[in-house]
């Protein structure tokens, strides 16, 4: 960004001007659109405070998976059996039948 700037001077003066940068340790991270999934692979994640906002950069290895309409996902079924006692069968049904509403499957089950 500044040539011949120490990076320790350079986080001193962002302080200073009151931003505050933070490293995350992340192993994936998922972007879910309504219909695909953006994935990005051993990402390198900054979480940058300014002026009382948050917002991530993020960069890694980026791949798209389209979502099915008519699929879902395992681990929404594993919720819903976490969140009722219920078996697959039953937890998949009701996402079925609540048109993939998690929520609505749970409160149909419960």
């Amino acid at each position: 960004m500044f040539p011949n700037l120490d990076p320790k001077k350079m986080q001193a003066m962002m302080k200073q001007m009151g931003i505050a940068q933070e490293e995350i340790d992340a192993r994936k991270v998922i972007i879910e659109c309504e219909d695909k999934n953006i994935i990005i692979e051993n990402p390198s994640v900054i979480k940058i405070k300014m002026q009382g906002q948050e917002n991530f950069q993020i960069s890694g290895e980026v791949s798209e998976e389209e979502k099915s309409s008519g699929e879902n996902s395992e681990e929404d079924i594993r919720t819903i059996m976490e969140k009722t006692g219920r078996s697959e069968d039953e937890a998949r049904e009701a996402l079925e039948k609540a048109n993939g509403d998690l929520t609505e499957a749970v409160l149909q089950l419960s």
